[in-house]
């Protein structure tokens, strides 16, 4: 309206009637066009004002609810005028401190940061703001995710950290965005970052349990031979466990997880020190094996390596199911991908050991007791982490469940 008002000879007695239509409509959330047409001697008359309302979707409130729940500040960036922004965010569950574009413009970095990083959006924006907005943002370390549909939000989408186009965005949007939306709403955002934050709690829980297997055979294999000059495996038994390993391992990806209300984050000392708890605590565990073996049942060298061999494969896919949680291992239910892969690899291991294919055998007395040594040492080894955890969190360090 104002671009048609400066074309009207008339601008400056209706200007202070105009704006303050153009502000009643904005109120209510509705969009107004100036309307206007030449004369005889083709001067402008402004005539009057067309409303044009444009609703968020119906799913829009309860996306930035859900956005909101788990950690995620969502801001508004629009060309609209303040006063149709505040109306539509009271609308979609966003606060309503909505602020022009020159509120953060000519002002020192971090000023501007503070004010971008504080406001719940920006009206009356142009293309280049958006990129600033999100430069400066970024700036402040904070991860960006936008979406966009127009030629002019390319620029901002490819600056993001994540830039998604929404459904019947242009080509050039497109191209810019990490991802693109084929169906409309926004709702599917929510579900990608539950499912994301889902694949880290898997990629978490693998990585204490691979740290943690290696600390808990290497240390006792080494330790074995430097201390009672034994070997405990031979180096076909250390390729069997290997191969009964991955297919628990590969399981790990569709186990079932609860994902977090909170962004998350690689937390290495956490990772490193639960991995190396539960990795000595397999080291001690172990050499008990290693002691009943020899001390007290008298095995024969290669019975020993059945019955320490058993020992490790049994326990070893145990403690996948002691890392894959903060909560006891039954706090949440595995998967059946996951469960099955670990049983029928342990039953395997079972069958080699018992009779004897590729090693000693050792018979089935033996090898149940080895199943209850070795589940005894799991239930123990999984009141030990959520006691680990829980003197983590203690001493200042808060990790995720």
């Amino acid at each position: 309206p104002q671009v048609i008002l400066s074309l009207a000879i008339n601008k400056d007695d209706i200007a202070g009637k105009v704006e303050e239509e153009v502000n009643a409509l904005a109120a209510k959330g509705y969009r107004a066009l100036g309307v206007a047409k030449t004369e005889q001697q083709d001067k402008w008359q402004f005539v009057g004002i067309i409303p044009l309302f444009d609703p968020a979707r119906a799913d829009s409130g309860e996306t930035i609810k859900a956005a909101k729940s788990m950690g995620i500040d969502v801001k508004m960036v629009t060309g609209d005028h303040s006063a149709i922004a505040k109306e539509v965010a009271a609308k979609v569950n966003l606060g309503t401190n909505i602020m022009p574009a020159s509120a953060f413009l000519g002002k020192p970095d971090r000023e501007a940061s503070r004010i971008v990083e504080e406001a719940d959006g920006f009206a009356q924006v142009f293309p280049e703001h958006k990129y600033h907005i999100v430069e400066l943002l970024q700036e402040k370390g904070h991860i960006v995710g936008m979406t966009g549909d127009g030629v002019n939000d390319a620029p901002a989408l490819k600056k993001a950290d994540t830039g998604i186009a929404v459904a019947g965005a242009t080509d050039a949007a497109k191209s810019a965005a990490d991802i693109v939306l084929t169906l409309p709403g926004l709702s599917v955002i929510i579900n990608a970052v539950k499912e994301s934050r889902k694949i880290f709690q898997r990629m978490n829980s693998y990585a204490i349990y691979r740290i943690a297997e290696t600390i808990r055979v290497l240390f006792f294999i080494t330790l074995s031979i430097l201390i009672f000059n034994f070997y405990p495996v031979t180096a076909i038994m250390i390729v069997l466990l290997a191969l009964f390993n991955d297919a628990p391992i590969m399981a790990i990806a569709y186990d079932k997880v609860r994902y977090s209300n909170e962004p998350e984050k690689w937390k290495m000392r956490m990772v490193l020190s639960m991995a190396t708890i539960l990795g000595f605590i397999g080291v001690i565990s172990s050499f008990g094996i290693f002691y009943i073996a020899q001390e007290i049942l008298h095995l024969p060298r290669g019975t020993m390596q059945s019955f320490i061999f058993l020992k490790l494969a049994v326990a070893g896919h145990l403690t996948i199911f002691v890392t894959r949680t903060r909560k006891h291992f039954w706090s949440i239910k595995p998967s059946a991908a996951l469960f099955w892969s670990a049983v029928v690899t342990k039953i395997l291991a079972t069958l080699l050991v018992v009779y004897g294919w590729f090693v000693t055998p050792v018979g089935w007395k033996l090898a149940l007791f080895v199943w209850a040594y070795a589940l005894v040492a799991f239930v123990i080894t999984d009141f030990i982490k959520v006691y680990a955890y829980d003197l983590i969190d203690h001493t200042g360090i808060k990790f995720k469940k």
